[in-house]
């Protein structure tokens, strides 16, 4: 449902005292914030279930950029690339709100600047109930 595109960029490295701060590399940064996006997925895919029910073929990609402060590692500017978003209102709305509150933990000395897409595909439609058996027929003739 995921594909990660992260930029980190490095900003002055501003050591407060008393303050506990990572220096991820890019490839840790990627990893990390892939985790902390992850424990969203359920909450996510829920919201998105509640409005297959009532839009069964609502789905798309929903493309989203981010920044992730240095100083309380919280993902904060969410925004939505609406040239690459092709789902619907509902569909963007679980995503932008179930990102809400999410935090690296410890926090990095770096800012991260990242964009990630979420992919949704609603289930194929329902195959329609078979009909029931009609009546037997008149039995077959032999010769």
């Amino acid at each position: 449902m995921n594909t990660p595109k992260l930029l980190v960029a490095l900003s002055s490295l501003a050591a407060l005292a008393g303050c506990s701060f990572a220096a991820r590399s890019p490839e840790m940064y990627a990893r990390d914030t892939e985790a902390v996006l992850a424990t969203k997925t359920d909450a996510i895919r829920a919201c998105y279930d509640g409005v297959l029910k009532t839009a069964p073929t609502a789905g798309g990609t929903v493309a989203i950029t981010f920044d992730v402060e240095t100083h309380a590692g919280r993902i904060v500017n969410v925004a939505v690339s609406q040239g690459n978003t092709t789902a619907p209102a509902p569909v963007v709305s679980c995503v932008t709100q179930g990102l809400d509150g999410l935090a690296l933990n410890p926090p990095d000395s770096r800012v991260g600047k990242a964009s990630w897409t979420y992919h949704f595909t609603p289930p194929p439609p329902a195959a329609p109930p078979a009909a029931p058996p009609g009546p037997p027929g008149p039995p077959p003739k032999t010769s």
